[in-house]
């Protein structure tokens, strides 16, 4: 089958202060969050400026894609410009006719997985005639994804003689948690993929004995989300004695926002604070190997290349036009008719 370009998928991020109050309604809309939590979370983009890391990085890996594959790269977000359908309608206006689409998350679930889905179909219905639109599977387990952040630790941990080693990926609601995957899996392929991926990296560092935390959980309080938080975490490690600890952001493959304010910010700080030692480990961002990485992946379908994997979980992700890779796959939680 023949592919006329690559779309880069994203998330998308404000990129001056007027931006972050609509981009931050873009994020929320429908999911009933409280004005008074935008209110915070402004807060903590109009601590860097305004703006939120991502596009940029977003670019820098794009441009280092576009020099492996020979399809042209186009980008385009979910809640910020530019905005998926607008960039789909740029590719229909240049001819394309079938495209790949790279998604910037590794791993499975509603948010990480299906919600790009969701995108996908959005974006083609408002484009009469769009393209045809194939998602490239889920990548936690791809060696190179896995070899950026051992790397990226052994830098890290390169000022300490001793040190707990943390993973820390997006926290989500436990419904969705146990919704993640088809139904048959049993649920829960979102932390099982974080606790796979986790477990490659400290088994290439050869660490025995390490923790898998969460951050950033934005829900109301009596809805239970995966814990524990990370600067809980933090506390709980100084009250046990640990003097250094190491944070692997192993959910994230850019420096998003929640990386560098949640991790940098909160959780560095309160590691101050008790006296401990803290660092963190880059994210892949425009590591060489991510690029390889999206190529490999685009090299899957163009040249049927052989698929490079570390797990014994299954191949996901993979869908055309936005279905669902599997029925009742990642299906979103309902909410009560008012």
């Amino acid at each position: 089958m023949s592919y006329d370009a690559l779309l880069w998928l994203s998330f998308g991020g404000p990129e001056g202060p007027e931006d972050v109050r609509p981009f931050l309604e873009n994020v929320t809309r429908g999911r009933g969050v409280p004005p008074e939590r935008l209110d915070e979370v402004e807060q903590h983009y109009q601590h860097f400026g305004g703006v939120s890391p991502i596009n940029a990085l977003n670019r820098r890996a794009i441009d280092a894609v576009r020099g492996l594959v020979e399809l042209p790269v186009y980008f385009g977000n979910r809640n910020w410009h530019p905005m998926v359908e607008d960039t789909l309608a740029e590719m229909k206006a240049a001819g394309v006719r079938r495209a790949l689409v790279f998604p910037t998350s590794a791993y499975g679930g509603y948010s990480a997985c299906r919600q790009y889905d969701e995108d996908i179909r959005r974006a083609r219905a408002a484009v009469p005639d769009a393209p045809e639109l194939v998602k490239l599977r889920q990548f936690f387990d791809h060696p190179l994804f896995i070899e950026s952040f051992e790397d990226a630790v052994r830098t890290a941990a390169a000022g300490f003689d001793d040190y707990r080693l943390v993973f820390t990926a997006h926290s989500v609601p436990l419904s969705a948690d146990e919704a993640s995957g088809p139904p048959e899996e049993g649920g829960h392929r979102y932390s099982r993929q974080i606790a796979e991926a986790s477990r490659l990296v400290a088994t290439a560092l050869g660490v025995a004995d390490y923790d898998v935390v969460w951050q950033s959980r934005s829900g109301p309080p009596q809805v239970p989300w995966l814990e524990p938080d990370i600067v809980d975490h933090v506390e709980a490690l100084h009250a046990k004695g640990v003097a250094n600890v190491v944070v692997c952001p192993i959910g994230f493959v850019s420096d998003h926002l929640e990386v560098v304010w949640d991790l940098d910010t909160e959780a560095r700080d309160r590691a101050v604070e008790l006296g401990m030692g803290f660092a963190r480990a880059a994210t892949p961002n425009d590591d060489p190997r991510f690029a390889r990485l999206v190529a490999e992946l685009v090299a899957e379908h163009l040249a049927g290349a052989p698929v490079r994997k570390l797990s014994g979980f299954p191949l996901a992700g993979c869908t055309v036009d936005g279905a669902p890779c599997a029925v009742l796959c990642c299906e979103p939680a309902r909410r009560p008719a008012k």
